[in-house]
């Protein structure tokens, strides 16, 4: 035990800002880049005509469901976390450059289940790595900083695709552009993860105990369907906005928007609502969620896209925390199991968003109305959670 402590008092620690930076860059690479440029790139990729619109809900699927292989899988690979991270963002660096490389439906399928499952085992690795750091530093209260980092990756992402996509441009190019994009922001923060960790958070990581549900159950079915009712806007809001505005730098301006709330909220949800009880403010996301995601399918126009942006985008990393900090609340002492629990239900949650909506396609009633129907089905499933969220605030959640 000395000569540990002696071989890390030898190593340059990092500083608070430079853990931050480090975990949000990696959030922003692998969600930004890794889960959701898909998002903005859909519609271009329909544009090209290299995929059907009625294909991306399919290749939405084989994402998330990558993740959920990953959610799955993360904590029994053995590997320390500098090590899962580097090779996670390096290979959602590789995985989303050949999304351009290759062409075809099955090739993206596959590629797209990869980059769900690094994506997931980044975000794993990240929250146990940079919550370790904050923790020995008393800074826990950052941990919005860090998760900041997922709304960042996605304006960023938004943006560039916003700038990049000029009339004659293939979305094969943008797809190439992407992984140098994110390769070079791997290799800047990469060289750092490893100053300096101990392997006693690798060991929670790894740390199976059984679980017995019970009054969790609730919660975890709810933030399974919060996964299921955001995952819908999150994935066509983009292709929505091209119906209604043709140049495709305005309709693209609706997933920045969406990134900017989702970064700005988790940090003044922490500040403004910190000592508030969870699961009201939780009930009051899922509402204002469910507002954005049905305006669309009952009023198609500019305005509603970004009110929908602005709404689903500002609630759903507030979602992402609100339920973690209550499963660390509830399970104290080894909070693993029901984190994992809740990030199953999640996962599961979001592919089944694109199944259903793929489904209804295949009724003869039109894309359009096809998704409306589906986005009025997520904003009911995400009122009644928010019903059961409040009605169980006032049985013992914490503040």
């Amino acid at each position: 035990m000395r000569s540990d402590l002696k071989v890390h008092a030898r190593r340059p620690s990092l500083s608070i800002t430079a853990v931050c930076t480090i975990a949000a860059t990696a959030l922003a690479v692998a969600m930004g880049i890794g889960r959701f440029a898909f998002t903005p790139l859909l519609p271009l990729m329909v544009r090209d005509g290299s995929l059907a619109q009625s294909a991306g809900a399919w290749l939405a699927a084989s994402n998330y469901l990558g993740y959920l292989a990953g959610a799955l899988t993360a904590g029994r690979l053995g590997l320390s976390l500098p090590m899962l991270m580097r090779a996670s963002l390096a290979g959602i660096a590789v995985a989303t450059a050949a999304m351009g490389a290759f062409d075809g439906l099955a090739a993206w399928i596959i590629l797209r289940f990869v980059a769900g499952v690094l994506s997931a085992y980044t975000l794993v690795a990240t929250s146990a790595w940079a919550l370790q750091h904050l923790t020995r530093a008393a800074s826990a209260n950052l941990s919005g900083i860090v998760y900041a980092g997922v709304g960042l990756g996605i304006a960023l992402t938004g943006l560039f695709c916003v700038a990049a996509a000029q009339p004659g441009v293939p979305a094969g190019h943008l797809w190439l552009e992407l992984g140098v994009l994110a390769a070079l922001a791997v290799a800047c923060s990469g060289p750092f993860v490893g100053r300096p960790l101990d392997t006693s958070a690798l060991a929670r990581l790894t740390s199976h105990p059984d679980v017995t549900l019970g009054p969790n159950t609730g919660v975890v079915v709810c933030y399974g369907v919060f996964g299921f009712g955001y995952i819908l806007p999150a994935t066509f809001l983009p292709a929505l906005a091209r119906e209604v505005v043709d140049d495709p730098r305005l309709f693209g301006l609706a997933w920045p928007a969406f990134g900017v709330a989702a970064a700005l909220s988790t940090i003044a949800t922490a500040r403004l609502f910190g000592h508030a009880n969870r699961l009201r403010v939780w009930a009051v996301g899922h509402l204002l969620m469910a507002a954005g995601v049905i305006l669309p399918s009952v009023w198609l126009a500019p305005v509603t896209i970004a009110i929908a942006a602005l709404l689903v985008g500002s609630t759903f990393m507030v979602a992402t925390m609100i339920g973690m900090q209550e499963a660390r609340a509830r399970a104290p002492g080894n909070p693993t199991a029901l984190l994992g629990l809740m990030t199953a239900a999640f996962a599961i949650g979001q592919l089944a968003g694109p199944v259903v909506a793929g489904t209804l396609d295949l009724l003869p009633i039109g894309h359009r109305t096809a998704l409306g129907y589906a986005l009025q089905f997520a904003a009911f499933a995400l009122a009644f959670s928010a019903a059961y969220l409040w009605r169980h605030s006032r049985f013992g959640s914490s503040n």
